[in-house]
């Protein structure tokens, strides 16, 4: 009878704990790729003994490259910023701005404060009208402070989220329509070559007297500045999304139609069944396309329309004119690349949760 070496089998369980890792970690790989974390993938694996120096390689190319390229430009921003004079001064460098930008989150801070401590005493003096028997003058007042940076930042985002969800619920069906029918595209595409090209300025006031003369009442649900910043929009963000969704519903498989007729499927078994699954990887490119669209439309509308947000914050740091005002918009141009980043991110996760690829 042959003895079994016991370091035989711990070798064995180590080997089969270290496959099993790898398998976990190539298919979170797939996901961090998605969130822009794919240098996350090297370092967990050469964490787990898989060939330290090809994997030190790969953090460096997917990691170190980036960070290195972000260096350089913040060290040309600090050396070329203070050879540029301005009517205000000479252009802030990565300090300046950093310190505004540190400046503004104190002042967010202060501004909740101060919003909760008056919300506090309106409640407060509410309780004591109840308690008197004078609940007939109980009132809700609201605060009427300046809003934060961080709220103009969520009154943005709100915005461009309920402007490009509108521009979803337009499109994809019109999307649908003129992928399937010759007639429908021979329709659509006039309006569509025509309407797609116009700027949001010229949107803006269109949109700003037809909102101020059908919606007429001052406490309706929506501000009506609110509405003419997400109707402006949706009115073009809409058109990417209309287009990928036409051409990806025309380019699904002619095998998969013949099936649908085979099986007598009705129109809307079809599009759910057939149809949408086919078109989707378009159809999210569309959105992906729209979104962007829409947030860069939305800080235009808000700096010509006045109209709350991160493009008012920016007009009015503009014609503030004090010496910080320049480092305050460069503070702002920064927030608004990295908000419209994440709004990528965010849609690209969302796509690879509903769509499929080779890879994943």
């Amino acid at each position: 009878m042959t003895a079994v070496d016991p370091n035989v089998i711990e070798a064995e369980h180590r080997e089969a704990r270290r496959a099993r890792w790898f398998t976990h970690i190539n298919k979170a790989d797939a996901w961090f790729r998605v969130l822009g974390l794919a240098w996350l993938t090297p370092v967990l694996r050469a964490a787990s003994g898989d060939n330290p120096r090809a994997q030190v390689s790969e953090i460096w190319r997917l990691l170190g490259v980036p960070l290195l390229a972000i260096a350089g430009f913040l060290a040309l921003w600090a050396a070329l910023a203070p050879q540029v004079q301005t009517s205000l001064g000479a252009v802030p460098g990565p300090v300046a701005v950093w310190q505004e930008a540190t400046g503004l989150h104190a002042d967010a801070v202060r501004t909740g404060a101060q919003r909760e401590k008056f919300e506090t005493m309106v409640a407060a003096r509410n309780e004591r009208l109840i308690e008197a028997g004078r609940g007939d003058e109980v009132k809700d007042v609201a605060y009427t402070g300046a809003p934060s940076y961080y709220q103009q930042i969520g009154t943005s985002i709100f915005t461009v989220f309920f402007g490009f969800l509108i521009a979803t619920a337009v499109a994809v069906p019109l999307g649908i329509l003129a992928g399937l029918s010759p007639t429908a595209n021979a329709a659509l595409n006039p309006m569509i070559q025509i309407f797609k090209p116009v700027s949001p300025l010229a949107w803006l006031p269109i949109v700003t007297m037809i909102v101020s003369a059908v919606y007429v009442t001052n406490d309706g649900l929506f501000a009506k500045s609110f509405l003419v910043s997400a109707i402006t929009v949706t009115l073009c963000s809409l058109w990417p999304t209309l287009i990928n969704t036409a051409l990806g519903v025309a380019s699904i498989d002619k095998d998969l139609v013949n099936v649908s007729k085979v099986l007598k499927m009705n129109t809307w078994t079809k599009i759910t069944k057939l149809v949408l699954p086919s078109a989707l990887p378009l159809i999210f490119t569309g959105l992906r396309l729209s979104l962007g669209v829409g947030w860069m439309v939305l800080i235009a509308a808000e700096m010509l329309a006045q109209n709350p947000g991160l493009g008012k914050f920016v007009w009015d740091e503009f014609q503030n004119g004090s010496s910080s005002s320049l480092a305050r918009i460069m503070v702002a141009v920064l927030t608004i690349g990295i908000i419209g980043f994440l709004l990528d991110r965010v849609m690209f996760a969302i796509q690879a949760a509903f769509t499929f690829t080779n890879q994943r």
